[in-house]
């Protein structure tokens, strides 16, 4: 009885399904991706992304028990040593399944799985996406509001300084102004003393002539 199997059987016994499976993570490790049906793709990825797993750090128990499934030496090797490193800060997820239309003789559904980390052109379409998300990220609003304070603080600056200058050069128009008045009221003034100090200087020799006059009468 079956109670609570639910897993695709691939219309396989146990020996032929887990071979297969076997055969297939191999090809998958050695050349990153293949095609195959889509019922399979689901069943492969299962079953490879474990041994996968143990892949991130390479002890004889990790290579005996990656063996005891691949049962390939050269995929053992390709697994510890190139792909163990590529997926080292991925925690699972290793595998990717593509759908690609249905088989021609059976109308059977294929799909392509490859390893993620594999694929080269769908790096560089995450990378521009992440670049361009960023971009037009509006998070952070804190940097823009502290970035723009010392801008605001410059334009107070800027604006006061004039002020500061125009007020300096009143001041000083202010006080040529009154050292003009002072000196436009000086110059009169010290005319008229000096006129009075020529009128108190000067003798007076009309009087004399006078008495000489009246005398000689």
């Amino acid at each position: 009885m079956r109670h609570g199997k639910k897993f695709n059987h691939l219309g396989r016994t146990a020996s032929h399904r887990a071979a297969m499976l076997s055969n297939m993570a191999s090809s998958l490790i050695i050349h990153k991706r293949i095609v195959t049906t889509v019922a399979k793709a689901k069943a492969l990825r299962v079953y490879v992304e474990p041994i996968i797993t143990r892949s991130k750090e390479a002890t004889t128990h990790n290579y005996r028990t990656a063996f005891s499934y691949l049962q390939d030496k050269v995929a053992v090797t390709e697994l510890f040593t190139v792909v163990g490193g590529k997926v080292s800060n991925r925690p699972g997820g290793y595998t990717r399944i593509l759908k690609t239309g249905n088989r021609a003789g059976d109308n059977a559904e294929m799909a392509m799985i490859e390893l993620v980390d594999f694929n080269e052109f769908f790096q560089g379409f995450n990378e521009d996406k992440k670049k361009s998300t960023t971009r037009r990220s509006r998070r952070g609003g804190s940097s823009t509001t502290k970035a723009a304070a010392p801008k605001a603080e410059v334009a107070e600056a800027v604006v006061v300084a004039p002020v500061v200058e125009d007020a300096v050069v009143e001041e000083v128009i202010a006080e040529e102004v009154v050292a003009e008045t002072v000196t436009e009221v000086a110059a009169p003034v010290e005319e008229v003393a000096a006129e009075e100090t020529a009128a108190d200087e000067t003798p007076e020799a009309p009087a004399a002539e006078e008495g000489s006059e009246e005398e000689t009468k």
